[in-house]
């Protein structure tokens, strides 16, 4: 485990975004609300914040942190039909929560595909990514582009 005792607490944030492909008629079904298994974005968020708060636990050697904040969106898309999961973390610590982040967006991600694989087991997650993150030592950083492509 990397020694960051001597690293200063700030306040800091991480972005995280990433997509499930999905057939357009499940995309119905969760937009509509219509799964037997229950409110598949409900359960998708619940489940996101539960596993940045449990990063540490699943990731070896990451640091736990006291998270301050994890909000989690979704929006979807009808070309390609598509669910976008976009999760931010915050602390005040001595280390980043970028672990944090994109773990709550791959959970969040799994439980759609758990939640619907008896409909659509073609479902695809194709990509997961860090879009930003502030504080400490290396500062500010943000993706250049800003949009999934695929």
């Amino acid at each position: 485990m990397v020694d960051v005792g001597g690293k200063d607490t700030t306040h800091r944030t991480a972005v995280a975004e990433g997509r499930i492909l999905l057939s357009q008629e499940t995309l119905d079904g969760i937009v509509a609300g219509g799964y037997r298994k229950g409110d598949v974005l409900g359960a998708a968020r619940l489940a996101a914040i539960m596993a940045a708060k449990k990063t540490a636990d699943l990731v070896p050697l990451c640091h736990p942190l006291p998270l301050s904040a994890v909000t989690v969106d979704f929006e979807h898309t009808t070309e390609p039909p598509s669910i976008t999961c976009r999760a931010r973390a915050e602390t005040r610590a001595r280390t980043g929560v970028e672990m944090e982040a994109l773990t709550a967006v791959q959970i969040a991600l799994l439980t759609i595909y758990d939640m619907c694989k008896s409909a659509d087991r073609a479902m695809t997650i194709p990509n997961i990514r860090l879009l930003e993150k502030t504080g400490g030592r290396s500062g500010a950083w943000r993706r250049e582009e800003q949009t999934d492509s695929g």
